[in-house]
């Protein structure tokens, strides 16, 4: 059964203890073999808002996580699942607010991704990072001791490290770190306030007829953009965030600064901050991102990678294991000085090898 989620979650090395940032909901946890040190049984858990109480058990796992069938939804009840407080369960049953549901498996093993990163920005309060691609930023159901917190917490070990935002496994680039919770509240509430200036360098399949970078111009992609829900009938299951004209307002600011045959390596600027707003948003002009399974590849490829890796079909197709997305730069306000901090983070090697090989 494949329970994996984005729950950010990170471990002390003993069982049942977790180091949490505050004010945050992990929902999944693991259980170490205190011989091996290894993840035994992976947990998550839900707790059913008041909004969903009464829905059948099995339309509220199905909400839960999309991706699982009827017939595996049943499995998880018939095997897997446990009800606080405890009672018996089956499809038919009605939820009830503030229960708490939890799903119990035995550990996999965990895919193999880089477990090294390089350092963009360093100084007593602020620590920025060059994460590579394939490296989860956090724990998950998949991922357990290939993670960006388990890596920097051996790198920096007994330092208060809190990372300050997302990004997500397959995109590289610039991740902004803070030593400590004071430095961290001032910089969270930053990209809460949407004071931070980010920017990505994305490849996209197709030439647009954009303005170049550093011209003064920019095309501008002003697209709502809405979460997909089940029983939506344009939803695809692997894609999140949909154009739709009801949606959430949604605007990327884009250039391009380089152009390969066919492809085109394009500089944008999110102005507001939708999940996969730059992925959708370009996709939606018509130049999806390389790589990107779920915008490029459409729903059979997403569900082919999930089940079956990244096999030839999905290399003649997708071009590239990853989306083809980088955290190219970030300004920020410094914790304790006036003046902004810019960091810029190079092109990934992958990226560049890609463009070169095109050019």
């Amino acid at each position: 059964m494949d329970v994996d989620t984005d729950a950010e979650d990170t471990d002390t090395g003993t069982a049942d203890v977790f180091v949490r940032e505050p004010g945050v909901d992990y929902g999944e946890r693991a259980h170490l073999d205190p011989a091996t040190g290894q993840p035994r049984v992976v947990e998550r858990r839900f707790t059913v808002e008041p909004e969903l109480a009464g829905l059948r058990l099995d339309h509220y796992l199905k909400r839960q996580i999309p991706r699982l069938s009827r017939t595996r939804i049943q499995a998880v009840i018939a095997d897997s699942l446990s009800a606080e407080p405890a009672r018996p369960l089956k499809p038919n049953t009605a939820v009830i607010a503030g229960e708490v549901y939890t799903i119990r498996r035995s550990a996999q093993a965990e895919p193999p991704c880089p477990r090294t990163f390089g350092v963009l920005y360093d100084d007593a309060e602020v620590l920025v990072v060059d994460k590579p691609a394939g490296l989860p930023v956090h724990a998950s159901a998949k991922f357990y001791f290939n993670t960006l917190t388990r890596v920097m917490a051996e790198r920096f070990p007994d330092q208060p490290l809190q990372i300050c935002h997302r990004l997500d496994r397959e995109t590289s680039g610039a991740l902004v770190v803070a030593r400590g919770s004071a430095p961290a509240a001032i910089i969270k509430s930053a990209f809460e306030k949407k004071v931070v200036r980010k920017t990505y360098l994305a490849i996209v399949v197709g030439e647009p007829d954009w303005p170049a970078a550093g011209s003064g111009a920019e095309h501008v992609i002003d697209v709502p953009l809405a979460l997909s829900a089940p029983g939506d009938p344009t939803r695809l299951p692997g894609v999140r965030m949909l154009p739709r004209a009801d949606g959430l307002p949604s605007e990327t600011r884009v250039s391009i600064e380089a152009r390969a045959r066919g492809y085109t390596l394009v500089r944008c600027a999110p102005v507001t901050g939708r999940q996969h707003q730059i992925r959708a948003h370009l996709a939606s002009a018509g130049f999806p991102i390389v790589g990107d399974k779920l915008y490029l590849g459409g729903d059979d490829a997403f569900i082919a990678f999930c089940d079956r890796g990244f096999t030839p079909e999905l290399r003649a197709m997708l071009e590239l294991p990853r989306q083809a997305l980088h955290a190219a730069s970030v300004v920020f306000p410094h914790p304790s000085r006036a003046e902004p901090v810019r960091v810029d983070a190079p092109l990934a090697p992958d990226l560049a090898r890609f463009l070169a090989e095109r050019s």
